[in-house]
């Protein structure tokens, strides 16, 4: 098995949703685009998400569940899939990170690791 043959990308994009956000009730909504990209040679199948979103106090939320918005993307080699989810915090900025578990159509189950990347309040609105 050469490490080539599993292997999916994921590109995370955040932003501030300021329209559902309370910043005087300490309520900060932030919303994600995530891509994944099956750059594997094997076929594989999204089954489940592992998040853990750090606020700016160093309090962790830990999120599990089965596929994302409700969906199990199966992506042949060369596929993507995107979607669009959110995460609320009490903080003006904290950090999400994370995996997705994979299957590969030949029965292999993989982790997809997700880097750590940041949700902020765009400092203009400080």
């Amino acid at each position: 098995m050469s490490d080539n043959q599993y292997r999916i990308e994921v590109s995370p994009a955040a932003y501030f949703v300021e329209e559902q956000s309370d910043v005087a009730a300490d309520r900060y909504v932030f919303a994600y685009r995530i891509r994944i990209v099956n750059t594997g040679q094997q076929p594989a199948k999204l089954l489940s998400r592992h998040w853990l979103i750090t606020d700016a106090n160093g309090h962790v939320q830990e999120v599990r569940g089965m596929g994302v918005v409700g969906e199990h993307p199966h992506l042949k080699p060369g596929e993507h899939y995107e979607y669009l989810s959110g995460a609320t915090l009490t903080t003006p900025w904290g950090t999400m990170k994370g995996s997705y578990q994979m299957e590969a159509d030949d029965g292999t189950r993989f982790d997809a690791p997700i880097a750590e990347f940041l949700l902020a309040v765009p400092r203009v609105l400080h």
